[in-house]
């Protein structure tokens, strides 16, 4: 079988990376970028680590900080405004995965015709083409963007968390720089490395998952599963915080390259409705969604679980499964990770769109990936078991 492989061109990996910005653009021959962050990284100086290097290769970076967490298609068109308006010939993504995510948008957006619309190039669709290419620089560990053909929009008018697939979300280049990570709060660190768990975990037991694949989900299961830990309960730790970037960067190439599965697709849906943090969403279902599939990928399962250190090399596969189920339960307790009951969500509310997630969640394309494909009906009762938790 044929397998289309992508990835950026070029990665600039390690600590004090991102000091060779400016030099990696204009490698490109791109010298008048439009920096696209949040607010945060403006108003913390933040920012200024992605601004001065560009500074200092003589050019003159405009910055959109109008990103919000679980980018809208407002701030979409918001942002294209601002693109066509200008003279710029790149992208540059600077934060976490909603900044990185709104430049990708940005790109494909801008290609299109006027009066186009995000809900437009949601998946199915193949979104191939971006008006300009797009850097990314990750400040967490975990969305894996810098190096996926994938970007999540929320649209404003149904709630939806759209996927948009396609080679214009692939960035051009990317500079993963684990200095970035030292001042991320508990709670982000703890969210983020979850997430790029979830996405190197569902990129092996997908149903799309192929030898190249498989080798960037093995090393990002190796790093992340031994460091999760060290990284939550010590920030300052240098040799987790590069693991985890590092692990994070070959979970995103994995899943890109295997697609997600039924975790992401029910979870993008509590982030629409909720306005739940990615990662925290991921993990409030990743041990029931385990469960449910686990018997359909044993074999795979328990290799992850030998990956992540969870499990011994002579555990028999069953053992192994178990103790994987084991070790995503103690995650979720030991990093924190409330219920949605928990959260804060109201039960009442919770079940009255549970029709809805089920219907959002299968229309993704994320769970026809998924070892075991389930009906809407089981999803729902996955929502239901995962609403207080096991």
């Amino acid at each position: 079988m044929v397998q289309a492989i992508v990835a950026p061109r070029q990665m600039l990996v390690g600590a004090g990376s991102i000091a060779r910005l400016g030099a990696l653009l204009g490698q490109f021959g791109f010298s008048r970028p439009l920096v696209v962050t949040d607010r945060f990284m403006v108003s913390s100086g933040l920012v200024e680590r992605c601004l001065a290097p560009l500074r200092e290769a003589g050019m003159a970076p405009v910055v959109f900080h109008e990103t919000v967490p679980d980018p809208t298609d407002t701030v979409i068109e918001a942002g294209v405004a601002v693109l066509r308006a200008g003279d710029y010939d790149v992208l540059l993504g600077f934060g976490g995965g909603s900044p990185m995510d709104t430049a990708k948008a940005m790109a494909i957006l801008a290609a299109a015709p006027s009066g186009a619309k995000m809900r437009d190039f949601k998946v199915p669709v193949a979104a191939d083409r971006g008006a300009l290419p797009v850097i990314c620089v990750p400040t967490t560990a975990g969305t894996g963007s810098e190096a996926t053909r994938f970007t999540v929009i929320t649209d404003t008018e149904t709630d939806e968390k759209m996927l948009i697939a396609g080679l214009g979300a692939l960035p051009l280049a990317a500079v993963v720089d684990h200095d970035l990570t030292f001042t991320l709060p508990r709670r982000i660190t703890a969210d983020t490395g979850i997430d790029s768990l979830t996405h190197a975990l569902e990129a092996f037991v997908s149903q799309r998952a192929n030898p190249v694949s498989d080798m960037y989900a093995r090393e990002a299961m190796r790093l992340i599963g031994p460091n999760l830990r060290p990284v939550y309960a010590d920030g300052g730790n240098a040799a987790a915080r590069e693991a985890m970037m590092l692990g994070a960067t070959l979970a995103g190439l994995a899943f890109s390259n295997a697609s997600v599965a039924l975790v992401h697709g029910m979870s993008r849906p509590i982030g629409a409705h909720f306005h739940v943090p990615h990662g925290l969403s991921n993990a409030m279902l990743l041990p029931a969604v385990t469960r449910f599939s686990l018997d359909a990928a044993l074999p795979r399962y328990a290799e992850a679980a030998r990956c992540m250190g969870c499990a011994a090399a002579g555990d028999a596969d069953q053992v192994a499964g178990a103790k994987l189920l084991e070790e995503l339960r103690a995650l979720n307790t030991e990093l924190e990770v409330p219920t949605p009951a928990a959260w804060g969500i109201e039960e009442a509310r919770w079940n009255g769109l549970l029709p809805t997630m089920a219907a959002q969640a299968i229309a993704s394309g994320s769970p026809g990936n998924n070892p075991r494909v389930p009906q809407a009906e089981q999803i729902m009762a996955l929502y239901a078991e995962s609403y207080r938790g096991a």
